[in-house]
C-alpha cells in the first residue's frame, strides 16, 4: 500500500441505524464518501476493512458491564421479550429516548467498533501514519449503558487497544459540540490517556458535563482538559481557543499517538446546539491537529467522525475537509487562496431525499459576509477567554 493515510471501510455504519427520523443517520456517511469520490480524492486503494467481529466483541466485552451487553444484544431482536423491554430504561436504551433500541443494535453497534479497531491497529502496526473511520466517534457511551446516540464506545475500545497492545501514551482531541463525556469516564484516572474535549458548555448543553474544573482524579489528575464554549461562540473565539488548548495539551503531555473525534455539530446550521461556527473551524482544526501529530507522535493520528445533525449542508463538507487534511490533498491550496473558486462538484450529490435541503452549498466554506454577526461578539470572546485561562492552569 503505497498511501500513508488509509480510510477504513465504513459501510457496516450504515446498519447503525435507530430509525428514519431519528438525527444521528447513517446518510451522512454516504453523503461524504461520494462527495469525496466525485472530488476524485478517495479510491478503493485507500480502503481498509474493519477487523473481524469476534475480535471486536472481545474488546466491547472488556469495556461494558455483562448485564449491559446482554441487554443490548436481547433488544436487538426484531421483536424483544416484554421483560427486557421493560428494563430497557435502566440501559438508557427506551424506545421513545435518544438511544432506542432497534432490530441487529449490538451486532451494528460492534461493526462499529471493529471499524475504530481497525483505524487503529493501521497506525499503530505501521501501515499508515493516518486513518479515518468516518462511522466511529460514539463517545457518549458508558460501561453499563447507551447515551447520546451511543451504544457501545468505540473511542475508547480503540485507546484501549493501544493501551494494551502498544503500550502507548494516546492524546484523545474530542471537537464534537457535545461534552466527551463517555472517553472522560473511562480513563478520568489513567495518566497515559489525555482527554481533550471542545463543547458547547454543559449549562446549556446534553449531557450537562465537561466543565473546566474536571481534570482526572488519582494518578489521572492533569490529563483532562475541557474546555466549555459559550453559546453563540464564532469562528476566531472556537479556533483561539482550541489552538492553544492543543498546543498546551501536546507541551505537556508528549503523546505517542492522538486520536481525534470530529463531530461537525459546532455549526451555525446545526439543529441541536447553540454555537455560530462556519466550515473555517472544520478547515482549521484537522490542519492543527495534523501539524500537532507531525510534531509530536512521528505523524500518528487516528480519526473518527461523531455528531454532526446538517447531514447534507455541514457533515460531508466537514467531513470531507477532514479527508484532505489527512491526505494533504492540492485541493486544499484552492480552498485556502480562493475559496470562492473552491466549489463543489456540480453534480454532486446524487442521492435524493425529500429531507434534501432546498439550495445546497456551491462550495467548500461558507461566505460568512453573508451572515449576521452575533451582538454579544465582544462579550461572549472575553468569556471564552477567561474560561481558557481558568482550564489551562493545571497544565503549567
Amino acid at each position: 500500500m503505497t498511501s500513508r493515510t488509509v480510510w477504513i471501510d465504513s459501510s457496516a455504519g450504515g446498519r447503525y441505524r435507530f430509525h428514519e427520523d431519528h438525527p444521528f443517520h447513517p446518510i451522512r456517511l454516504a453523503l461524504t464518501e461520494e462527495l469525496l469520490r466525485k472530488c476524485g480524492t478517495l479510491d478503493s486503494s485507500r480502503m481498509l476493512p474493519s477487523l473481524p467481529s469476534a475480535e471486536a466483541e472481545k474488546t466491547v466485552r472488556s469495556l461494558h458491564r455483562a448485564d449491559y451487553i446482554e441487554a443490548v444484544k436481547a433488544l436487538s431482536a426484531e421483536h424483544p421479550n416484554p421483560s427486557v423491554v421493560s428494563r430497557a430504561a435502566e440501559y438508557g436504551l427506551q424506545a421513545d429516548g435518544d438511544t432506542p433500541y432497534f432490530p441487529g443494535m449490538h451486532e451494528a453497534a460492534v461493526s462499529v467498533v471493529a471499524g475504530s479497531l481497525a483505524a487503529a491497529e493501521a497506525v499503530m502496526s505501521g501501515k499508515a501514519d493516518r486513518a479515518l473511520h468516518l462511522a466511529g466517534g460514539l463517545h457518549h457511551a458508558f460501561p453499563e449503558r447507551g447515551s447520546g446516540f451511543c451504544v457501545y464506545n468505540d473511542a475508547a475500545a480503540a485507546i484501549t487497544r493501544i493501551r494494551d497492545k502498544y503500550d502507548a501514551r494516546v492524546l484523545y482531541v474530542d471537537t464534537d459540540v457535545h461534552h466527551g463525556d463517555g472517553v472522560q469516564w473511562f480513563f478520568y484516572t489513567d495518566p497515559d490517556v489525555f482527554t481533550l474535549s471542545m463543547h458547547e458548555t454543559g449549562k446549556f448543553l446534553f449531557p450537562g458535563s465537561g466543565f473546566a474544573h474536571e481534570r482526572g482524579v488519582s494518578t489521572g489528575y492533569g490529563a483532562c482538559l475541557n474546555l466549555p464554549m459559550e453559546p453563540y461562540t464564532e469562528d476566531d473565539s472556537w479556533l483561539e481557543c482550541f489552538t492553544a488548548a492543543l498546543e498546551k495539551a501536546v507541551e505537556a503531555f508528549r503523546p505517542d499517538v492522538i486520536v481525534s473525534q470530529h463531530g461537525c455539530d459546532a455549526h451555525a446550521f446545526d439543529p441541536l446546539a447553540h454555537m455560530h461556527c462556519s466550515m473555517k473551524i472544520y478547515l482549521e482544526m484537522p490542519r492543527l491537529i495534523h501539524e500537532a501529530a507531525n510534531r509530536y507522535t512521528g505523524g500518528k493520528w487516528i480519526a473518527l467522525g461523531g455528531g454532526g445533525y446538517d447531514h447534507w449542508r455541514v457533515v460531508p463538507r466537514a467531513w470531507g475537509l477532514l479527508w484532505l487534511e489527512m491526505n494533504g490533498d492540492p485541493l486544499l491550496r484552492t480552498i485556502d487562496e480562493s475559496p470562492s473558486e473552491a466549489l463543489l462538484p456540480a453534480d454532486w450529490p446524487s442521492l435524493t431525499s425529500e429531507k434534501r435541503p432546498a439550495l445546497m452549498p456551491a462550495a467548500w466554506l461558507d461566505d460568512t459576509s453573508l451572515w449576521a454577526p452575533m451582538p454579544r461578539r465582544a462579550e461572549i470572546t472575553e468569556k471564552n477567554r477567561k474560561m481558557l485561562e481558568l482550564a489551562l492552569q493545571h497544565l503549567g
